[in-house]
């Protein structure tokens, strides 16, 4: 309808990048159009689903939770498997680290699209970049592209998914979150791979973020905070 108001509907992990990402997501379609999901999916770290609602709170959005731990059930990988521990380097066979969960972003926008489908939301945002160290497959823009597709198609709706961060470096990433107001909301988000508050500092992930900071030339909040 003419005159309707863009609703958006952000998959908030409680990470750094999901996180700006809600920020961006304010920034262009208002607080008020603004809500957030956020997967229990048997995730080893329970405190990605604390910050995630944290985050929300501070930014002023709805989060809502939502169970699907059929991930924890097929195991294989340390996010979900407290038995496997998160390596630094990449699997020789596959070229991928043992923190990749097979389609676990495939998996998020599906229900996300769903979820939105019966709110009339008709926006998605989420926080995967193919610059991302990892190279996770189910981050990269063709492997977006095709799912909406695929859900518009199976939906008969015209979702769109936004990937603000999709061709950013961490330190792009860090000066956007600046540049959005998002740094205070910082200090309420989680990162580390072996789930540590504060963060272990040694894992890919922490390294990672140590890393867009630096070269940003910004203090990371959660340090600060901590």
């Amino acid at each position: 309808m003419a005159g309707e108001i863009e609703k958006a509907l952000v998959v908030l992990s409680g990470g750094q990048d999901s996180t700006t990402c809600l920020y961006w997501a304010i920034d262009r379609f208002g607080l008020d159009a603004v809500s957030t999901i956020t997967f229990d999916y048997g995730q080893r770290h329970r405190i990605e689903l604390e910050c995630a609602q944290r985050v929300a709170e501070f930014a002023g959005v709805e989060n809502v939770i939502l169970p699907i731990d059929t991930f924890a059930a097929l195991g294989g990988d340390a996010l979900t498997d407290p038995g496997i521990d998160v390596e630094q380097d990449v699997d020789a066979d596959t070229g991928l680290p043992n923190t990749f969960v097979p389609g676990r972003n495939l998996v998020f926008l599906t229900f996300a699209a769903a979820y939105a489908w019966q709110r009339d939301i008709g926006h998605l945002v989420t926080g995967v970049a193919q610059t991302d160290y990892s190279g996770y497959p189910d981050c990269r823009e063709g492997t977006i592209t095709a799912l909406q597709h695929s859900l518009r198609l199976g939906m008969e709706s015209e979702i769109t998914i936004h990937t603000p961060l999709m061709h950013l470096s961490k330190r792009e990433t860090v000066e956007l979150a600046r540049d959005l107001d998002a740094l205070p909301a910082m200090a309420y988000t989680h990162t580390c791979y072996n789930g540590k508050r504060p963060p272990c500092g040694v894992c890919p992930a922490c390294e990672l973020r140590a890393k867009g900071f630096a070269e940003a030339g910004i203090e990371d909040p959660l340090l600060a905070a901590q």
